[in-house]
This record gives structure tokens, C-alpha cells and sequence, in this order.
């Protein structure tokens, strides 16, 4: 039997192997093949911790009950732009195809945006909801948010048995609710949520790019970058940015 060249048992590590090949492979004493088995066995373990966490998210979520509602928001520091709220109602027989779903914040624009379809197709139900500019800076942040989160709820197609948020507590809501701190990190339903408000937000921001390139709206989302700064400094304010906000606040005065 022709013995296997050090880059066909790279080739063979990048699946999941039985005990028998794996061991076959650990006694090979070539050096090439102990690091590719070092590179395997990482790749195994971070699969099963990733794996292990989807689960402690299910879990909280089964906790209270087969239809729980996760909501989310993004958008609540930038100095321009709306604050978005999403609702997720998550199917419990199709979870597995969300084992990547994380907090927004830990996952690259390209997964978000991959995974957002996902959270989707895999929903019982879902709904976006949009604060404006104006009603931020009629109401403040945190009412303008806790109100767009309550507009999510109710949105729902399907009435969840409960609703998780990340942090925020809300008192408009007719079914039972509770707000987690670092919700998306511990509930699955409020880590989709993330992901579905960020996605939503991200494409607002970067349609308002393509209206005002030269304020970079693509790049830092509205927040205030020095790059987002320099601009206002030199083309002013729009109708876009939120007028309570510092510095814009004291901009206009």
C-alpha cells in the first residue's frame, strides 16, 4: 500500500475523521503530519465548543418556553442614522442551522449578512422596526429605542409565550418579559435579534453613503470617527444627524 504524501492527510484532516484513521495518523512521524494533526485537533475543539454554546443558548431560551421572542437593537451611539429594533421568534426544529449565530458585534459583516438570511429562513416569525432621527431627538435615545423595541413585539405575526431583551425593560409589552444583561451572548433568539437589527441598519447606512459619500457613512456607521467628525467640520450637518447629540448639538448653536 502506497503510503499517503503529508499534503493528501492535510487534505483528508479538513473533514472529520473516524478514531482508527486518526490514530493511524498520530503514529505517522513525520512532522508535517503532527503539526496538520495540531491544526486538526484545534479546528475539532473550537466545532465543539461552538457547538456547546449554540446549546447553553438553547437551553435559556427552552427556559421560557417553545416560543420565545429575542429582541435586539443597533444604532444607539452613532450621531447619525436611525436606532433599529428587531423581534425573532426562532423555529426550535430547525435551530441547528444557527450554530453560527453569535452577538453581532463578535462576527465580520460578510457572516452577518450570510447568517441574517439564514435567521430568515429559519424563523417562525420576525419583524424589523426603525426610530428616525427625528423621533430620537423627540423623545431621547433610550425612548425612542424601548419604543421600537415594543413596536417589534407587537409587529409579531405569532404572539410569543415570552420575550427576552438584551438589557432594556419594557412596560408596553402585554406578554411576560425580561431583560438579560449581555443578552446576545447568553440567548439565541436575542443573539439572531442582533443580527437581523445590524443587517438592517448596516444597508440604511449604506444607502445614505451613496447619497452623501463624502461623510464615509459605509465606513463607521454614523458614529463619531475623527473621519466622521473631519467631514461634519467640513460640509455640515444633515438632516440625518441626530441634533442632541454632541458634538452636533453644540455645532448648531
Amino acid at each position: 500500500m502506497t503510503k499517503e504524501t503529508i499534503q493528501q492527510i492535510k487534505q483528508r484532516l479538513q473533514h472529520e475523521l473516524t478514531e482508527e484513521e486518526l490514530t493511524r495518523y498520530r503514529t505517522d512521524s513525520r512532522k508535517g503530519v503532527q503539526q496538520a494533526l495540531r491544526t486538526y485537533d484545534r479546528r475539532i475543539a473550537k466545532e465543539q465548543e461552538a457547538y456547546a454554546q449554540f446549546q447553553r443558548k438553547c437551553a435559556f431560551d427552552d427556559a421560557y418556553g417553545t416560543r420565545v421572542a429575542g429582541v435586539d437593537e443597533a444604532g444607539r451611539g452613532p450621531l447619525a442614522g436611525p436606532v433599529v429594533t428587531a423581534a425573532v421568534i426562532l423555529d426550535p426544529a430547525s435551530r441547528e442551522a444557527l450554530i453560527q449565530v453569535d452577538d453581532s458585534k463578535a462576527l465580520s459583516k460578510e457572516a452577518r449578512t450570510r447568517l441574517a438570511e439564514l435567521i430568515k429562513e429559519h424563523a417562525l416569525d420576525y419583524t424589523i422596526d426603525f426610530s428616525t432621527r427625528e423621533q430620537i431627538d423627540e423623545l431621547n435615545i433610550y425612548r425612542a429605542t424601548s419604543d421600537s423595541m415594543t413596536r417589534s413585539i407587537q409587529q409579531l405575526n405569532i404572539k410569543p409565550d415570552y420575550v427576552l431583551t438584551d438589557a432594556m425593560p419594557l412596560q408596553q409589552v402585554e406578554v411576560p418579559t425580561t431583560p438579560i444583561i449581555k443578552g446576545d451572548a447568553q440567548s439565541l433568539a436575542i443573539a439572531a435579534a442582533s443580527i437581523l437589527a445590524k443587517t438592517a441598519r448596516d444597508a440604511y447606512m449604506d444607502e445614505l453613503d451613496e447619497r452623501y459619500p463624502v461623510y464615509g457613512f459605509a465606513q463607521h456607521a454614523g458614529y463619531g470617527t475623527a473621519q466622521h467628525l473631519t467631514a461634519i467640520r467640513e460640509y455640515g450637518i444633515i438632516d440625518e444627524h441626530r441634533r442632541t447629540f454632541e458634538p452636533i448639538r453644540s455645532m448648531m448653536k
